[in-house]
């Protein structure tokens, strides 16, 4: 690793192009190469989470995630390369079960709000979505696993629930949406 990264302006991709994990060039605005940044984008969000005082294991829970999607983006940029697996998928479940116990019930719809770090999990999630929807987009004309498809959906249900959570740990109430105001 030490000699791996040491080039970093390379002039490479001057032409458009980019290059896989398995020697091959795309273009940069390839379905792949949209899906890893959108991961890239998700993982970054995260990281400005874990800047926020998050009390344990929320911020294990978050870094583990972090470790997860560098995992999930090798995946992508090397076709072929299987690295997401269903025990990482129900590793996600079981922190949304855990949590959820905690939790009341929703009655209503819920807007992105409350603490700081619960508005920065929402914004997280929906990064999480559009990286979702970037693999489907992806698998409409290549090999994408299973697993990774599942895991960045249930990554957006743990992300919303962890918002959830993190506002009942901090004593905030979640921001209800309150259809048909008058104004």
């Amino acid at each position: 690793m030490s000699d791996r990264l040491s080039d970093i302006v390379t002039r490479t991709g001057d032409d458009g192009s980019t290059g896989l994990g398995d020697g091959s060039r795309v273009a940069k605005d390839s379905a792949r190469i949209q899906a890893l940044g959108d991961v890239d984008e998700l993982n970054s969000a995260i990281g400005v989470l874990l800047a926020e005082q998050l009390a344990e294991p929320m911020a294990e829970w978050l870094a583990e995630v972090q470790h997860d999607l560098f995992d999930l983006g090798s995946e992508l940029a090397v076709p072929g390369y299987l690295a997401i697996q269903d025990g990482h998928v129900q590793a996600l479940e079981g922190l949304v079960a855990f949590m959820n116990e905690e939790l009341g019930p929703l009655k209503e719809f819920i807007l992105p709000g409350g603490l700081r770090a619960a508005a920065l999990a929402h914004q997280a999630r929906s990064i999480c979505r559009r990286a979702e929807r970037s693999v489907v987009a992806l698998a409409r004309g290549e090999e994408i696993s299973a697993p990774l498809r599942r895991y960045l959906n249930r990554l957006s249900d743990f992300l919303f629930v962890l918002a959830r959570y993190l506002n009942r740990e901090g004593g905030v109430s979640d921001v209800l949406w309150k259809p048909g105001r008058a104004r």
